[in-house]
Parts: structure tokens; sequence; C-alpha cells
């Protein structure tokens, strides 16, 4: 890695806002991040140096204590003390502190698309650090819990009302984790019909999430994947070619990441549940029609809901996060437990009998319940639908002006007319005409304080793809300068192609150097291997 020298390639702040001012598009105004080569803090510190020193132990307690380190069995003691570093309080903050401006995260403008990356209300994280929260114990008694418990169990609620569903469970880590419970479930349904042995065959389409076909894969069963057709999903004639008795399930998202929804979607349902199938929803882009449509009223058995997008709790470095599964009456009973239920004024924990069996430990991650419960005791029904309201407008307000863009195309161009929540669009064109990819423009914008935008899930049907996804959470203000970014570098793309390729300039790092990650000779995920291969004392 290297840093990157400083460039002054955008207008002064007095000319961005004059042309605000006079109705243009902002011109991007000027950014660096920090450059500070900070070293592993398993380098810094020097010997005896603390940030905290422990009390000695009252003669008192320790008598009646003994010896703590005779609790510990002789085999399981070091030799030696750890290898840790030794530092005071304020020089652990200013590395820490060092390392995260040296990290643009959501500091900018972020319309990551598909991912759904609105604010999380920082009371929702100040109530998951209350120790009534943070010092609970799984495994205390159900009469302790009861507070706890309540909060499951209003969130279930809330989400069998946006649903239609009869029961959710919290368990899976996300909405791959959410996808596979159902693949379980529909193994534990069509074996209990004594159909398992020939239910082989699970339908989805080539833009449902890919999470769909993996997990459908990962428990057994043959993925038949649906290809796009002229409307931008796949015909009902091509999903009744595909139904047969060997039928087990449809996974599906709709809408897809494209703003496309499928208005076929009941026939859809019905076809597949007359094959004897179950029909599975993947809600991940829930965020342009909640309170619009339910998944039961449309006939489907099941579906998810990920609280780390849709529902204001964080998302990010594969966790936190939740997904939340719901299922109609007939799928309940295969269930994983624990299902919470109100008894008498009371709350408990159940096993259903016939359950596939735990699909992660205990409840779930409860401090992001916590937090989408209580985002959506905030919104209430009115304002989750005036949310989705929010979305799609803000959606359709940003496409109007990306398709002004020069470079840019939208997904099935040949398709007029607005789309949903969000929208892929294509650098095909600029790619061809001045050999600038996605990825290049994706580089660039960060240099204007923008997170990189999200390119699409794999296989790529729209060459040179991005997906911004709006929500209800940016104002019209940061859409514009999100905006503005990406046409100044398409636009300096064909005036100035080098300098768009060799991005980023003003970030902490220029491009990583990636030819020795495979290496796994250099590489090292302990302090321990790095060490061993890099020769630190």
């Amino acid at each position: 890695m290297t840093t990157a020298p400083e460039r002054e390639a955008v207008p002064s702040p007095g000319a961005r806002a004059a042309a605000g001012a006079a109705g243009a598009m902002p011109a991007p105004r000027r950014y660096h991040a920090a450059v500070w080569n900070e070293p592993l803090i398993m380098e810094l510190g020097r010997p005896g140096r603390r940030g905290v020193f422990a009390p000695a132990v009252e003669p008192g307690i320790g008598a009646l204590a003994g010896d703590p380190g005779a609790l510990v069995p002789a085999a399981a003691r070091r030799k030696a003390p750890p290898a840790l570093p030794e530092l005071s309080e304020w020089e652990v903050l200013r590395h820490y502190l060092r390392l995260s401006q040296q990290t643009l995260g959501m500091m900018g403008v972020s319309l990551f698309g598909t991912c759904t990356m609105k604010y999380n209300p920082a009371v929702s994280e100040a109530l998951s650090r209350l120790p009534e929260v943070r010092e609970v114990h799984p495994l205390q008694a159900e009469e302790t819990l009861q507070g706890l418990l309540e909060v499951v169990y209003g969130l279930d609620l809330a989400l069998r009302e946006l649903s239609g569903m009869q029961q959710f469970v919290f368990q899976p880590g996300g909405g791959a984790d959410a996808s596979y419970l159902q693949a379980c479930i529909t193994r534990a349904y069509h074996d209990a019909q004594g159909e398992l042995s020939k239910r082989v065959e699970v339908i989805t389409t080539i833009q449902a999430h890919p999470c769909n076909s993996a997990t459908a894969a990962a428990a057994g069963f043959k993925v038949i994947t649906l290809p796009l057709e002229e409307k931008g999903y796949p015909s009902l004639a091509a999903l009744e070619s595909a139904l047969s008795d060997r039928t087990a399930a449809l996974f599906v998202n709709n809408p897809d990441d494209m703003g496309i929804y499928n208005p076929e979607i009941t026939d859809w349902v019905e076809a597949v549940h007359r094959a004897g199938g179950l029909c599975f929803y993947d809600h991940a882009n829930f965020n342009g029609v909640m309170g619009k449509i339910r998944a039961a009223e449309l006939g489907f058995d099941a579906c998810m809901f990920m609280l780390h997008k849709t529902f204001g709790a964080p998302k990010g470095g594969g966790g936190p996060a939740v997904g939340a599964y719901g299922c109609s009456e007939r799928l309940a009973p295969y269930l994983p437990g624990p299902v919470v239920v109100l008894e008498d004024g009371r709350f408990h924990i159940t096993e259903p009998a016939g359950g596939v069996g735990r699909v992660r430990e205990f409840i779930g991650n409860f401090p992001q319940i916590l937090k989408a419960y209580a985002w959506v005791r905030a919104m209430g029904g009115e304002g989750i639908d005036e949310a989705s309201d929010l979305s799609v407008l803000a959606s359709n307000y940003m496409g109007a002006r990306l398709r002004r863009v020069p470079g840019v195309t939208r997904s099935h161009p040949s398709i007029s007319g607005p789309r949903m929540e969000m929208s892929r669009y294509s650098l095909e064109t600029l790619t061809r005409e001045t050999g600038v990819t996605a990825v290049d423009v994706q580089n660039r914008m960060t240099d204007f304080g923008i997170d990189a935008f999200w390119l699409s899930h794999e296989p790529w049907v729209v060459p040179e793809p991005f997906t911004p996804e709006v929500g209800e959470t940016w104002p019209k203000e940061d859409i514009d300068e999100w905006l503005a970014v990406l046409e100044f570098v398409c636009r300096e793309a064909y005036d100035d192609p080098e300098t768009v390729r060799t991005a980023p300039h003003n970030q902490s790092v220029h491009r990583v150097d990636s030819a020795h990650l495979d290496d796994p000779g250099g590489w090292a995920t302990t302090w321990r291997a790095y060490r061993a291969k890099h020769g630190r004392a």
C-alpha cells in the first residue's frame, strides 16, 4: 500500500455554493483522508506501561478466596506471560482514533444497494448498552427475563402484522441463515408428507439473491435457475415449464435488485402450490414495499426480514445481523426453538416438538432485536408506510438524474416507467468509450468522501454494474451530492481517464497490491504467526 498525494481537482467552496444556488448540480466538495501510517497495536508500547492498575486484594478477602491461581489446573497455566502490547490508556485511545480517521465507512454518503444502509438511531444504541440488556445471561430463569422476552414477543407480533405470517423466530444470523432455515424446513415438511425422496428441486431466478440458490444446494436440493425475459423477470410460462412433482420450493425476492416488481407473483405462488411445492419470500428488498404488501396475502408460506437492513439495526463486518424468519401455520410446527409465547400474562420459552432443531445459540442476537423493536415502535404503521413512499420517490428522483450522466445506462433500458426502491445501472458505455471500469469509478468517488457504491451480486447480469439504494434516510442535498460526485467522475473519465484509473488519490492508502494475498507464506491471522513469518521480535 502506498500513501497518496492530495489533488486539487474540484471547484472552490464558493463556486460550489453558487452552482447549487443556481439550481445546477453542486460541484463535489474537497476531501482528503487522514494518513497516519499507523503500526499494528502489537508493535506499540514499552514494557511496564499500563492503562489501569488493579488495586491489591484486601487481606480479608484474600484469606477467604485463597490463591486464585490454584483454581486454574496446572496443565492450563501459561509457562510464560502472554505477548501482549503494554500501553497507557492514552496510547490505546490515540491508536484506535487514528485508525478510525483513516476509515471512510458511513462518514460520507453511502447509497449501498441491496443493503438498505439507513440511519441507526443513537437512542437504540444507548438502550442496548444498558446493564439490563448488556449483563443479561441467556441461562437465567424465565421469571428474571420477562422484559427481554416481552421485547422479542413484541417484535414477533409486529412482523406478523407486516407479513401476515403465523410466527417469527430470530435465531438466523442473517438473510443467508434464514434462507438456509427455509431449506431445512422444506426438507422437514416434505419428509413429513412422505415425499422428500422425490421433492428434490428448488426453483429460483437469476436475479434472486445468491444465498437462495446456495443454501438450497447446501441442503441437498437441485437448483433450477430461471433466466430473465423482456419484461425484466422470468415469465409464468418459464416457471410452469420447470414445475413438476419433483418441485420442493420456490425461493424468490420481489422486487429484485433492478427495482422491478413481478406483478404476476400471485400466479407464480398458485402454480407452485398446485405442483405441491412451498413458496419462500426473500424480503431483503422490503424497504420499498413495507406497509404495502404482506407475504401471506400473496400466498407465500414463509418469508424473512433483515433486521440489520430494513428495521434500523446496524450492519457491518458480517455482523451484528439477524435474519427474522416467519412462516405460516402449516410450517410453524417445524420452527427451531426457542419460541417465545404468552400464557396467562407471563412470557415463556418453548421448544416446538417437531422443530428442525437449533440453528443458532439461544434466542438470537438480542441487542439487535431490541434495536429493531425500538425502530418499529418509533415509526408506527403510518411511519413505516411513509418511509417506503419516500424510498421509492427518492430512488426515482435519483434515477431521473442518473440517466443524464454520460456513460450511464439503466438495466433493461427498454422497460420505461418508475422502478422500486433501488435499480441497477450500468457503466458499460463508459467502459467501452474510455476504458474506465465501474471499479475505477468506485475508487475515484472515495476521493470526494463518498463511500464506494455497491456493484452487484454475482453473476453480473448487467455489465459494469452499480446499484445505488437511497432508502428514507438521505435528504435531497445528500442525494444531489452523491450524484454530483458520480457525474464529475464520469465526465473526468472522458477527459482524463488516467486519473480515474489510478484512483484513489485522496484516500489514506492508494491501491492495495493484492498479488501476494493468495500466498500463505505472507499473510497471518495471529500475532504469533505474524512474528514467525515476518521475523518480528
